[in-house]
């Protein structure tokens, strides 16, 4: 479960103060798909950004298995993340002079997963996009869904418990984006995965589990399995 407690997170300083979070608490169960949608400025990628340890609200507590990942050193946030977590982007941020093969064996580098055992993981995520044939390509040489395909492939390939996806079909035409949709739908149902996807797209949302919608840095409400219920920004004690 991700446990965000009161949570605030604040830019600038004095008379420019900005408020990006305003005292959030919300839960993730294990497992679900779950959507945060908000129109742009809402505060929906840095909340994110907080429940991932990208960024540091100035006040609140994000619990994930039983650790308060703020409170945690930075060294030892980049090798919670490095092992349990994953990420997906709108822009891809493949490495476009690299090999898929490289790409994808980057996060298994990073959480020094042992040499020996790299490339039957990296050959398996990229099975499991439909990459297989294209392991010694390089990124550039791609489509745009091959390339949101590859992210996805290096995204799994650390077998992480909870994967974040920012707009991830937003550079996308439609086809392409709805079988990018079904590959992470797919990934998050067969292996129990927990599926974050910041977006404002609300047909995207509505195959999620959860729904939670955020405006001016507050939750409005958390839509579950075709009920809704209003959350308020304080958790009731």
């Amino acid at each position: 479960m991700i446990d965000v407690q009161h949570i605030t997170k604040t830019y600038g300083k004095k008379h420019n103060v900005f408020t990006a979070l305003d005292d959030v608490s919300l839960e993730i169960p294990d497992g679900a798909s779950v959507a945060i949608i908000g129109k742009s400025g809402s505060g929906k990628s840095t909340l994110m950004h907080a429940m991932s340890g990208l960024d540091r609200p100035q006040t609140g507590a994000v619990i994930v298995n039983d650790e308060d990942i703020l409170k945690l050193k930075p060294k030892k946030v980049d090798a919670f993340r490095a092992t349990e977590m994953s990420f997906i982007f709108q822009a891809f941020f493949v490495q476009a002079n690299e090999t898929c093969y490289d790409n994808v064996s980057l996060p298994l580098e990073i959480a020094k997963f042992p040499r020996s055992g790299r490339k039957a993981r990296v050959e398996a995520a990229l099975k499991a996009v439909g990459l297989e044939d294209k392991i010694k390509s390089k990124a550039k040489d791609l489509s745009g869904g091959q390339k949101q395909r590859l992210a996805i492939a290096r995204a799994i390939v650390n077998k992480p418990k909870i994967i974040f996806a920012d707009e991830p079909t937003g550079n996308l035409d439609s086809a392409t984006g709805d079988s990018i949709e079904d590959l992470l739908f797919a990934y998050n149902k067969k292996q129990g995965v927990t599926l974050v996807i910041v977006t404002h797209d609300h047909e995207l949302a509505a195959k999620c589990d959860m729904q939670i919608s955020i405006k001016d840095g507050k939750v409005q409400s958390v839509k579950k399995a075709q009920t809704t219920e209003a959350v308020s920004t304080r958790r009731i004690q």
